[in-house]
Formats: C-alpha cells, sequence, structure tokens
C-alpha cells in the first residue's frame, strides 16, 4: 500500500469511514480499469457528445428543504399552507421567492428553478437514493446504495478537468442522511470513484487538508524520487497478474504524485489566500466558506464539487430553523452566482441547489404525531410529491421556472420533471453521454440512467 499522508476520517428522524484516494490498497485499486476508462470517455465521444470543460458546484441541503418556504410561495393559499414568509419580486418580471432570499432576488436572472419536480417518495433514503442516482431501491428499511452517484458517473468519464486536482471532491465530506460517503460513494464502479473529502471546518482559521500535505520526513525531493517509489510498486508487481491491476494502480501512484507535488491543489485548497473582502460576501459560516472553496476548486481543475449542509429536517420549530439557515444560504448562493460572473466562470460552471426531498404543503402543529406543540412549534413533515431543484451557469439560461405546482403546492400542476431529466441535463452540460452503460455487481451493463431527457428550456 501506498500512503502518502492521509488524514483520519446529524442524525435524521429515521434513522464506512475512508482515507484519501491516495491510501488504497491494490484490492480497491483493482475495482476499476484504466482501459475501461478510457472506454467509457471514447464512448461517450463517439456518440456525438462534445468534449467540454465544465464542472458542477452541487449545494446539498441534506435532510429535505421546503419548497414553499424558498423558491415556490403559494400567497393565496390557506394560512396552514402558504407558511410564515411573504414572496418579493426579483430581478425577473413574474419569478418570485422568499423575502429571506433578499440576495437571491437580485441575481435571478442568473439561475433557473425547477418547481414541478417530483419523486412521490418521503423516505429520507428513497428521495437520497433517487435524487443522487436517479434510480430507486434504498429505504429506511434498506439504507444501502443500489447504483453509483451522478457525481461518481460524471467524473468516472471526465476525470479531472486540470491534471494534479482531485476530480469528485465532496466538502467538507460526503454524507446522504448521515451515511458517508452513502449515495454519493461510486458503488460498483469502484472506490477509485468516491468523492475526495476535506473533512474539517473550511469557515476555521486552522482550516487545512491534510490527504494533499507531505508526510514526515517526505520532502518534495524525495516524493521526485521517482525511482524510490517504483520500488514499492516492483515489490507489489510480483504479487499480482497482468489483469490490469498495474495500470490501475500506476494511476493512482501518478494521482498522488501530482496532488502532493504539483502544488495546485494545495494552493486551491488554500482558503487562507483568498480576499477577506470575498470570505465576507460568501459569509462568514462554514457553508460559505465551503461554497467559496468549492468555487476554488473547480478554478483550479475539479470537475464536480458537493457542498453538504446539513439541518433541514424540520418536524417541527421550522420558522427558527429557516431564520437561521436561509441568510445563509442567500449569502452563499448570491456570492458564488455573482463571483463566477466576475470571473468569466459562469458559462463553464454549472451550480446545482437541492435536497433530497421537500416538505409538505400543509404545516402540523408542532406534534409530529404526538399532541399539538409537544415538540415545538408548527413545521413541515417529509414529501416527496413536489419538490424543487435550482440550477444555472454552465450554459443553462437564468431566469427561467421550470412546471408549476398546484394552488396548494402539493403536485406537479404541469411540465412534471422527473429526478433522471434533471440528470440528464446535467450530463448534458458535462458532455456525457447518459446511455454509457457500467458493469455492475452481477456484471450486467447498466446504464448511467435508465430514462430522461434533457430539459429544454433551460438550454
Amino acid at each position: 500500500m501506498l500512503r502518502i499522508e492521509a488524514g483520519s476520517t446529524r442524525k435524521y428522524c429515521d434513522g464506512i469511514s475512508r482515507r484519501s484516494f491516495v491510501q488504497l490498497g491494490v484490492a480497491g485499486m483493482a475495482s476499476v480499469g484504466l482501459p475501461e476508462l478510457l472506454r467509457a470517455k471514447e464512448a461517450s465521444h463517439e456518440m456525438g457528445h462534445v468534449k467540454k470543460d465544465t464542472s458542477v458546484i452541487l449545494l446539498w441541503l441534506d435532510g429535505g428543504p421546503g419548497h414553499m418556504d424558498m423558491y415556490d410561495m403559494k400567497p393565496e393559499a390557506p394560512a396552514e399552507y402558504r407558511g410564515l414568509w411573504n414572496p418579493i419580486r426579483t430581478n425577473v418580471p413574474g419569478f418570485e421567492i422568499t423575502e429571506l432570499y433578499p440576495r437571491q432576488a437580485k441575481i435571478a436572472d442568473k439561475f433557473s428553478v425547477v418547481r414541478s419536480l417530483h419523486h412521490d417518495n418521503g423516505d429520507h433514503f428513497t428521495g437520497g437514493h433517487y435524487m443522487l442516482t436517479s434510480r430507486g431501491g434504498a429505504s429506511g428499511a434498506d439504507t444501502a446504495g443500489k447504483y453509483p452517484s451522478i457525481c461518481s458517473i460524471a467524473t468516472k468519464v471526465c476525470g479531472a478537468r486540470q491534471p494534479g486536482m482531485p476530480a469528485h471532491v465532496a466538502v467538507p465530506y460526503a454524507s446522504s442522511i448521515g451515511l458517508r460517503p452513502g449515495y454519493f460513494g461510486a458503488n460498483y464502479l469502484g472506490l477509485a470513484h468516491n468523492p475526495f473529502e476535506t473533512n474539517g471546518d473550511p469557515n476555521s482559521p486552522t482550516f487545512s487538508v491534510e490527504n494533499i500535505q507531505l508526510a514526515n520526513a517526505l520532502t518534495i525531493n524525495r516524493l521526485e524520487d521517482r525511482h524510490g517509489l517504483l520500488k514499492h510498486f516492483d515489490r507489489m508487481r510480483r504479487d499480482v497478474d497482468t489483469s490490469g491491476a498495474m495500470e490501475t494502480m500506476d494511476r493512482f501512484e501518478r494521482s498522488a504524485f501530482e496532488m502532493v507535488a504539483g502544488g495546485a491543489a494545495r494552493k486551491a485548497f488554500d482558503l487562507s489566500s483568498e480576499d477577506p473582502k470575498l470570505r465576507d460576501r460568501y459569509g462568514r459560516t462554514s457553508w460559505g466558506q465551503s461554497t467559496l472553496l468549492a468555487r476554488r476548486l473547480v478554478e483550479a481543475g475539479s470537475t464536480w464539487v458537493t457542498v453538504h449542509m446539513g439541518g433541514w429536517d424540520h418536524h417541527w420549530n421550522l420558522k427558527a430553523g429557516y431564520e437561521n439557515n436561509l441568510p445563509q444560504v442567500d449569502m452563499l448562493v448570491s456570492a458564488l452566482f455573482t463571483d463566477l460572473a466576475e470571473r468569466g466562470l459562469l458559462e463553464k460552471v454549472l451550480v446545482v441547489l437541492c435536497g433530497e426531498f421537500s416538505r409538505t404543503p400543509r404545516m402540523n402543529n408542532g406534534g409530529n404525531g404526538g399532541p399539538a406543540g409537544s415538540m415545538g412549534t408548527p413545521g413541515r413533515d417529509h414529501w416527496g410529491n413536489a419538490t424543487f431543484c435550482l440550477m444555472g451557469g454552465g450554459g443553462i439560461k437564468g431566469g427561467r421556472i421550470v412546471g408549476s405546482t398546484n394552488r396548494l403546492g402539493e403536485v406537479p400542476k404541469d411540465r412534471p420533471v422527473e429526478c433522471c431529466d434533471i440528470h440528464a441535463t446535467i450530463y448534458h452540460v458535462l458532455g456525457v453521454d447518459p446511455k454509457i452503460s457500467f458493469l455492475n455487481h452481477s456484471g450486467r451493463p447498466t446504464p448511467a440512467i435508465d430514462r430522461g431527457e434533457v430539459i429544454s428550456e433551460l438550454l
């Protein structure tokens, strides 16, 4: 096993740590072959999918953010449905969002919202699996992931946009409904395509990513001694066959070397070098600084970065929760789109904001099944029959509203959209063929998505 220093690695209502990818054994390396990766890339290109230099930042609101308190307000609905806040106008006529999003209201021309997304399931795990893999299969009774995440498929095909950068990153960690890496994992694509996790708090003055630092007594000069590194692999070569494992091992060795010796990754992860005024714009919070770090990573050459933002399971005390969460989201979303535009990156970086499902259109009484008020002030429960997805950048048109829900926000009224349609659109932005197949654990070829169409209104 080659080791270049790797550091150690919120429960919800219903209920495997790893080092970095530069610290993997032969078994993990052998699960994904370099020839297979190259064939996947070529197949995608041969089927007419243009090579692109785009990337994705996924802002993952883990726990279930409510559509009717954010991007699909229903001011004419009865009080128990319309919620606690009023809608406000944006800089796009006819496009209204919550009054807790005043900054986003000024830049709504830079993003669009799908209001008619649905998967019709209120189980955290089923919903998360749908949103991150486009397929069902998981549930609270069986939480194991059944398919690779869209993130892992995309980065397996595309690789990193620049050498020396991890293709797939999670800030500060990959987590879906308390599972790590959960449905962000690569499943049968192999450990190599799990996300690289930064860990730590990007808002901390002492934040650093240990996985890309030099180990004790290891200098750049020693690391550059290719002959010395290869001796480690030469000893292993005697114990492996010629099935392609060595090619994969060589690829890991190159990735490890480039990340540590090249300096690009260490520079990109160094938030302390960022302009303090820009850091203030994103918000001096863990979420805000994680989002700024995501921008730095895609700018440096990462293909997919997920920012994890937990704490959205508001069965009660929704008012206090949203008055804490929404202003943070407002700051970081506004700052991210503005920052990308100012840097000339908006057409190259797709920003996606969503969670595993939404919340019930009708507010509860704070009891969550018990006496009124027993759990606190009112909230909303699980709802997968209507949810939302914000998308902008990467060639996506801004200022658009796709679909609508009925007057009570319960179900799509027109232009229903499924998770697979969101995924097909993301694959299109990245230049990945959504019909490309990979062998599952049973050796059967499995396409990236079973069905789904690009959302044409956004392109």
